[in-house]
């Protein structure tokens, strides 16, 4: 049997480029996490504080990734709230902190998993953004400080639905429904885990066989601490045939049809999907 989903394996990455962050299946990374995404950032100057990536008294925050766990991130305040709108890139390393000018808890990279970072926007405080995090406990989140040119802002009016008790995935857009399908969920033992998540990245599959593209998620297995020598990550993925249509049969991961995951790779990084 094929190994599942994206908390394990190994292959080339490669990044991902896209006016509209869009997953374009030819140019997105490979199945790898194995080792922690790393920031870059932009050259040239800002006016705002949190922007230095190589400031001192920052060095020592942990990267907000899927490695990573923050157990003073604040919690989702509304984790089944069914929201799209504003997403955020960091052009450079940022700050995040547990509140509007609170403690500084991560810093946010440019990249995750080589694909570049964008991440939902929950709520607004004048120049302050919190967003959803990629980190565990799931469901955690904190404030970036947007001021000056630090940060890329775009409108997402995707969003994703995740029914686990009547196995279906919808995706919308604009609040208008593009497709639904049945899936497969997680297995009573390995439960798929609620809330709101987003996607994280777009990986092309190279080692298994069981689906061309991965779709890993912002949340984590509650029962698999690690998987397959990555971070117990949760995923979208398609499996070698159909038979976990409508069933509870993976380690957490959210199994689709392939004409389900054709739609979902066309969605831009940062969609939340809404697990209930």
């Amino acid at each position: 049997m094929p190994r599942e989903c994206a908390v394990g394996g190994s292959g080339r990455r490669d990044g991902f480029r896209s006016a509209r962050r869009r997953f374009a299946a030819a140019a997105v990374a490979a199945l790898a996490l194995l080792l922690p995404a790393c920031g870059g950032g932009d050259e040239g100057g800002t006016a705002n504080p949190d922007a230095a990536a190589g400031q001192e008294q920052n060095g020592n925050l942990p990267e907000a990734t899927t490695y990573a766990k923050l157990v003073n991130a604040p919690k989702d305040p509304a984790p089944q709230e069914a929201t799209e709108g504003e997403v955020l890139h960091p052009k450079r390393e940022l700050v995040v902190h547990d509140a509007v000018d609170g403690e500084p808890i991560a810093k946010l990279p440019v990249k995750q998993i080589s694909s570049p970072t964008w991440v939902p926007v929950i709520a607004r405080d004048g120049d302050w953004a919190q967003i959803l995090l990629p980190t565990r406990p799931n469901g955690a989140t904190g404030w970036i400080n947007t001021a000056g040119d630090v940060v890329e802002s775009a409108n997402n009016d995707y969003l994703v639905h995740v029914d686990l008790a009547n196995y279906s995935l919808e995706i919308l857009k604009g609040g208008e429904r593009v497709g639904e399908w049945t899936i497969g969920i997680g297995k009573p033992e390995h439960p798929t885990p609620k809330g709101r998540a987003f996607i994280i990245a777009s990986i092309k599959e190279t080692v298994n066989d069981y689906s061309p593209i991965v779709l890993p998620l912002s949340s984590h297995s509650d029962s698999h601490e690690t998987f397959g020598g990555g971070p117990g990550t949760v995923g979208i993925h398609t499996w070698p045939d159909n038979s976990f249509v409508g069933k509870a049969n993976s380690d957490g991961c959210i199994r689709v049809t392939k004409d389900a995951l054709d739609q979902l790779v066309k969605l831009p990084l940062g969609t939340i999907v809404n697990i209930a």
